[in-house]
């Protein structure tokens, strides 16, 4: 297993929820967690690429969700991945019913501050799971 862990957002294009949940894990493996943290299109997965696969299978997971329908988290384990945590954008609107993104082809004011809540609680499991290993 990889001492990285590997954060998959779903793919949501067009919609919201997906941009802050893609945007949010950008910035945790940009900028927060460089280097201990990576990431891999879900459309890979879905595909059944064998990289990302085999990514999947030697990583701790998290998966990000932006919909019910929670894509991420369900072809992290159809790929035989561990999924150590999982992240519900619509959990975290429900939290913070006073912001309300509105824009889907970029994220608003609201969706910025969304993006940069869950960015920190990805950023946060990362730590979490990364110090269990030692």
């Amino acid at each position: 297993m990889t001492e990285r862990v590997l954060v998959i957002p779903c793919s949501g294009i067009g919609k919201p929820f997906g941009s802050i949940g893609r945007d949010a894990t950008f910035r945790v493996v940009d900028e927060l967690r460089r280097g201990r943290a990576e990431t891999n299109c879900l459309s890979l997965l879905v595909t059944g690429d064998e990289e990302a696969v085999r990514q999947v299978k030697d990583s701790l997971c998290i998966a990000v969700d932006g919909c019910p329908m929670e894509c991420a988290r369900k072809n992290i384990e159809m790929a035989g991945g561990v999924v150590a945590a999982h992240m519900r954008v619509m959990d975290l609107l429900r939290e913070n019913r006073g912001l309300r993104p509105r824009e889907v082809t970029f994220l608003d004011g609201d969706g910025e501050k969304l993006s940069a809540i869950l960015a920190d609680r990805i950023a946060a499991k990362v730590d979490e799971l990364t110090e269990a290993r030692r």
